[in-house]
């Protein structure tokens, strides 16, 4: 009962195609109108968004492995007269647009698999990172049959936005139909399973705050109506407003969902979903879509809000267009650091050593206006400077947080999502310009405090010189006068 209420929000509230009413079939005639679309089918579990990553990508694994059994089987004994059976392929890479989340990451490995991270690009007139297809066209062409499914990402914090889903899927669909395999996950617009074409490479979907988005929902309609989409995959609090530990998966295909389903293993509480279906009845579509309705509206006045605040501290809002959820602001001239220091004759190594250092002690600062935040319940709030290493699992991100190796700007982001009111909206506002200047306050002093240790050290160190030539007998002026001499 809680799926078919959450399948009748995300249909009709959220606006994602799915079984909707009869279409005629001719001379007064009804016929059921086919499933389609992306709310075709669905399932909820009770794990969170990561754990129900990584059962997708099994459930699809144990699909392919059948599906590519077969197709294998049936060329065999059409194509074989000797009797020599193909080999199935073994299908254990993902493909996955990097994302800087590391439960995606981890979710991947979970399930056995090899992640191949693909790269994003920096978009040249904006602030945005986004899909680089060119790259992922190079992993397909290399990786070929190996590949179980492209992941690909609808939700993300700022400058990253949506993947080109629909570029995507249309991707996936032409290189399944080059290399005669299964091309789409509606039953009702593929044969090729009867004809042997195998799995294919799937198209599993990160939409985990997505729904409240009505631009990203239409970009997975298109993505189901042109190409190859098998799962999409939601979180329930991020999107119902009920407590963490539940997902929604959907999918054009019964069939991807009944295997994924036989793949949970065991029981579990069932207070995510009491939880949700007290949530939906006590909301109504009505109130569904009016939660939906006030942050469209305030999307505009959070963005307004925080371009006055880039201005008030000489910042600037990082220029994301296409994300209309989560929004950036730069912290470039947030940190002060000396970089005066005298490194004449310094070898290269020396030099690369010094920037190391000031560019570690730099992102320590910008951290540290993150922990004020968070003392003064500022939560939400992602700050990430430039140049931080991540290492999951073996694999080191460069740029971390940015989901970009050579991102140009430190920056903080914060989400106008489903579930807030303009009287929150008001306050965050309030207490993050107050946590600046006190910040830039702290950072005055400590700056004053520095240079003051700075001057006392500098003065010892002349009075120790003082002391010395006194030792000898002789004043400072003599002794650089003996120099010159001797330099004669």
């Amino acid at each position: 009962l809680t799926l078919r209420l959450v399948l009748d929000a995300v249909r009709r509230g959220a606006g994602l195609n799915g079984t909707i009413g009869k279409k005629g079939g001719g001379k007064g005639r009804q016929q059921p109108q086919q499933p389609s679309g992306p709310a075709a089918f669905g399932t909820l579990l009770p794990v969170c968004t990561g754990m129900t990553m990584a059962l997708v990508l099994s459930g699809l694994r144990d699909r392919a492995r059948k599906l590519d059994a077969a197709a294998a089987a049936a060329a065999s004994t059409s194509e074989n007269d000797d009797g020599e059976s193909n080999n199935v392929p073994e299908r254990n890479i993902v493909l996955w647009s990097r994302i800087d989340q590391k439960s995606c990451y981890k979710a991947v490995l979970s399930a056995g698999l090899k992640c191949i991270v693909l790269p994003t690009k920096a978009h040249p007139d904006t602030d945005e990172v986004s899909t680089d297809l060119d790259a992922l066209q190079e992993a397909l062409d290399k990786y070929g049959n190996k590949i179980l499914a492209v992941l690909t990402t609808t939700s993300c914090f700022c400058p990253r936005v949506p993947d080109e889903v629909d570029k995507v899927a249309k991707l996936i669909q032409t290189y399944n139909n080059s290399n005669n395999n299964t091309t789409t996950t509606n039953p009702q617009n593929n044969n090729n399973n009867a004809a042997g074409g195998g799995a294919g490479i799937s198209h599993v979907i990160n939409h985990a705050y997505g729904l409240q988005c009505p631009t990203t929902n239409k970009l997975l309609n298109r993505a189901c109506t042109i190409g190859r989409v098998d799962a999409i995959i939601c979180s329930t609090d991020k999107n119902f407003l009920v407590p963490v530990g539940g997902a929604l998966i959907l999918s054009p295909n019964e069939d991807v969902i009944a295997g994924i389903s036989k793949n949970y293993p065991g029981r579990a509480s069932a207070s995510p979903m009491i939880d949700l279906f007290i949530t939906l009845l006590s909301m109504g579509l009505d109130g569904y879509k009016g939660i939906l309705e006030e942050r469209k509206r305030l999307t505009g006045l959070f963005r307004t809000r925080l371009e006055k605040v880039a201005e008030t501290f000489g910042e600037q809002i990082l220029n994301c267009p296409r994300n209309t959820i989560s929004f950036g602001i730069t912290l470039n001239k947030l940190a002060i650091v000396d970089t005066n220091e005298n490194s004449n004759g310094d070898d290269d190594s020396q030099k690369q050593q010094k920037q190391q250092q000031q560019q570690k002690e730099r992102n320590k600062q910008i951290t540290q206006f993150g922990s004020m935040l968070f003392t003064r319940c500022i939560s939400g709030t992602r700050i990430v400077p430039r140049n931080e290493t991540k290492t999951i699992s073996g694999h080191t991100f460069v740029g971390f947080g940015s989901s970009h190796e050579t991102y140009a700007h430190d920056y903080m982001t914060a989400a106008c999502a489903v579930g807030m009111c303009e009287e929150e909206m008001n306050e965050f506002f309030i207490r993050l310009e107050k946590a600046w200047k006190d910040y830039c306050a702290k950072r005055e002093k400590d700056r004053k405090r520095k240079q003051k240790k700075k001057m006392e050290k500098e003065k010892e160190k002349e009075k120790d010189e003082e002391e010395k030539h006194e030792g000898n007998g002789t004043t400072i002026e003599e002794d650089v006068g003996k120099m010159a001499i001797s330099d004669k």
